[in-house]
């Protein structure tokens, strides 16, 4: 197909309409950046640290800012939870069984501590000094470290009755 020379500029013309029009928006400028608060250095320690050869010496970057933990009454999350048996430990036979929830795909059950926590378990999941055997239609079963003198290592946790 051949353009005659009308045609041309015709098409010279529509394309150059089509580029005209409002110019783009220009983006606001951005806000300016904060200035970055030194970091102070660790205290030197007392005895003098031998000099680095100087081909390994690289620019120091800024170190990291450590944030801390203020408790203000509540638990640290960052320590370890350690849980006891015996004095002040959490036990299978101190705990009892408030409610039984069963799905299409599984069935969980409903413990409550002396302490009020509620603690939601599947078969084979542990607490205190036991770990979930089976979930009954009004029970669950535990089986708990033996302890010395005991007849048997299983509780046995029935629902409670209001």
């Amino acid at each position: 197909m051949r353009i005659q020379g009308s045609h041309v500029w015709l098409l010279g013309a529509a394309a150059m309409l089509g580029a005209c029009g409002s110019p783009a928006p220009t983006p606001p400028p951005a806000p300016p950046k904060p200035p970055v608060a030194a970091v102070p250095k660790p205290a030197a320690p007392s005895a003098p640290a031998p000099p680095a050869p100087a081909a390994a010496a690289a620019p120091e970057a800024p170190m990291a800012q450590v944030p801390s933990y203020e408790a203000k009454g509540r638990r640290d999350p960052f320590v370890t939870l350690e849980l006891r048996e015996g004095a002040g430990g959490l036990t299978v036979a101190s705990t009892k069984l408030t409610g039984i929830v069963r799905g299409s795909r599984t069935t969980l059950a409903l413990v409550e501590a002396s302490d009020g926590i509620g603690y939601i378990l599947k078969p084979g999941d542990t607490l205190g000094d036991g770990r979930l055997l089976e979930i009954g239609s009004d029970s669950v079963v535990f089986a708990v470290t033996p302890k010395p003198g005991a007849s048997s290592n299983r509780v046995v946790l029935k629902l409670a009755a209001n």
